[in-house]
């Protein structure tokens, strides 16, 4: 997959200095503010979206594809998109990047919108807070301000809501990315926690007057039984899944935590050495002052003493990042599976 991310970014770049970033200039938000406050998505892009990974999506296999719209002011209008193809790693004559622009100049040749805009990307139960995804979002924000990455959940989508969520970098986590500097020092600097790594912007599904008289006739013809599967008091194995990998996030902070301990105490237990040394040092130099001979050559302590190398944050800022997700996706499913318990129960105390 990390082929495939990066060949995305070089896909943004290029396209953004051929036929320029997507409505550049129409954006009143400056660096400091987000360029896009709000993304209006047509509903054939969704089902695109969701043929998509219902076509090539597998367990927890991700599937990705291309973003095409235009900006109207700080409104993204995603108009448009078209996937990644699957390929091994035999196919090693395949150009991602190449693909991408071939497939943007043959829907300009038909009139149809071809700027990009951003990515879309499916995720397993929420798991998409990863450095791939960190850095793939970089590049398309770097070369097109208004980019933004679609994440779309098809698990949670299939148990009756639909799950799409579009996501940017802030401007403090872009600074960062931009110094490349991920140390502890950067980060603190920056102000930069798990909270302020991502912003989400809402989304608006728009569809034709035409497509929303069809989908009042269909809503009027389906079955009124399948409605009543919302109301089942059953749990799925979705809360239990989700509890299993916030344990596994949670042992890599514990690992992240114990590694960050090792380097404080290594870093004290090196400044306390050179302190002993410049001590004796000193010691030594009175003494061979009283005894009229010339000091010792002054050294440079940081040959003598390196400074242990700091554990990156970043991985672990990303681990926290996800821990919330999954938090978040625990804390919607457990509220509606409460919310039918008190339902039954109520239903219940009034028919005895």
């Amino acid at each position: 997959m990390a082929s495939r991310k990066e060949g995305t970014g070089s896909a943004a770049a290029s396209s953004s200095s051929t036929t320029g970033p997507a409505g550049k200039g129409k954006s009143k938000g400056g660096s400091g503010d987000s360029a896009v406050k709000q993304v209006q998505i047509d509903g054939l892009v969704v089902l695109k979206i969701i043929k998509h990974y219902q076509e090539e999506g597998q367990g927890t296999e991700v599937v990705q594809g291309v973003l095409l719209g235009l900006v109207v002011e700080d409104r993204l209008e995603i108009t448009n998109c078209f996937p990644f193809p699957q390929h091994t790693e035999d196919d090693a004559d395949f150009d991602e990047v190449q693909y991408q622009m071939e497939m943007m100049r043959s829907l300009r040749h038909v009139n149809i919108d071809h700027l990009h805009v951003g990515w879309y990307q499916s995720t397993y139960y929420g798991s998409f807070v990863t450095r791939a995804l960190l850095d793939s979002q970089f590049s398309y924000q770097h070369a097109i301000e208004e980019s933004v990455v679609l994440i779309y959940d098809p698990i949670k989508t299939a148990q009756g809501s639909l799950s799409l969520k579009a996501y940017r970098l802030t401007p403090k986590l872009m600074e960062v990315c931009k110094e490349k500097d991920f140390s502890p020092e950067a980060l603190k600097k920056g102000n930069i926690t798990f909270e302020h790594m991502f912003e989400e912007v809402p989304i608006v599904i728009k569809n034709s007057h035409l497509i929303n008289v069809l989908m009042w006739e269909l809503e009027k013809k389906s079955a009124v039984a399948d409605k009543h599967e919302l109301l089942s008091l059953a749990s799925s194995n979705h809360l239990g899944k989700n509890l299993q990998l916030l344990m596994d996030r949670v042992d890599e902070m514990s690992q992240d935590i114990v590694k960050y301990n090792t380097y404080m105490r290594n870093t004290s237990k090196q400044q306390q050495q050179k302190h002993q040394y410049q001590q004796r040092r000193q010691q030594e130099n009175m003494q061979r002052q009283s005894r009229g001979e010339p000091p010792l050559p002054e050294e440079d302590l940081s040959k003598l003493f390196k400074p242990p190398q700091p554990p990156a944050r970043m991985d672990s800022l990303l681990i926290a990042g996800q821990i919330n997700t999954y938090c978040q996706n625990i804390k919607e499913f457990t509220a509606q599976n409460l919310g039918k318990l008190f339902m039954a129960q109520a239903l219940q105390e009034y028919n005895n």
